[in-house]
């Protein structure tokens, strides 16, 4: 994995709360955060086609089985 060093103005509170929940240090909780984000926008996604695929499947015919 290729890294970026970066400089960000984050409230102290705000990244003290976090790595209270993360008991880690700066880096990973940031790290940990922006995966949390990433994955939630492709959850997001996910969920907008939720009922729009089609199946085509006989629930009888696995109800005998």
């Amino acid at each position: 994995m290729q890294t970026q060093k970066i400089t960000a103005h984050i409230p102290v509170e705000l990244l003290k709360s976090a790595q209270e929940v993360t008991h880690k240090g700066v880096t990973e909780t940031l790290r940990e955060a922006l995966a949390l984000l990433a994955r939630s926008k492709g959850y997001e996604k996910f969920l907008s086609g939720y009922g729009k695929v089609k199946l085509s499947i006989d629930l009888e015919a696995l109800r005998k089985d």
